[in-house]
Order: structure tokens, then sequence, then C-alpha cells
């Protein structure tokens, strides 16, 4: 089953930019069918409900029904093996 996932920053373009590379390259590495959707976190609440996951470069204003994951390691470049794994163990 396909599996989709919100990519979310502030304003949806700079940060989630980044992490949609990072997160696109991670699902094809592990064959997973994933579609990846870049989002405004304002538009999060709207779409959660046809997702599977949230990875946000912001801090989540709410919460929402799906998990939801904090990425600032693609960002910064520090734990990002242990941020790989939190998003593959929420996908298979």
């Amino acid at each position: 089953m396909k599996k989709k996932i919100l990519v979310a920053c502030g304003a949806g373009i700079a940060t989630s930019t980044v992490v949609c590379g990072k997160v696109e390259q991670l699902v094809k590495d592990n064959n997973i069918d994933a579609e990846i959707i870049q989002c405004k976190i304002a538009e999060v609440a709207s779409k959660q409900d046809e997702a599977d996951l949230i990875v946000s470069t912001t801090i989540l204003p709410t919460t929402y029904k799906i998990p939801a994951i904090i990425a600032t390691s693609y960002i910064t470049g520090i734990n990002t093996k242990a941020l790989d794994q939190k998003i593959l163990d929420h996908l298979v």
C-alpha cells in the first residue's frame, strides 16, 4: 500500500524542500512506495486525513491524528541516521 508523507515547514518552501529530498531518497533506498507532499504547516490539519505521517521542520502548532516527526536533524546534519530510522519505523 502506498504511503503518503506530508513534509511541512513554516512557509512550505525552503527547509521543507531540503527535507523532501532527504525523505524521497530514504523511501527510495528502502523500496517503500510513498508519495511525498510538500506543504505549509498551516495546511497539515486539512491534509492529515489522507496521509500516514507528518515530517516537519518546525514546531507543530497542535497535535494531529497521525504520527508527526520533527526533522531538524536533516537541516543541522546531526543524528540523521536516527531520524531516518524513526521515519522508517512509521512506514514499515
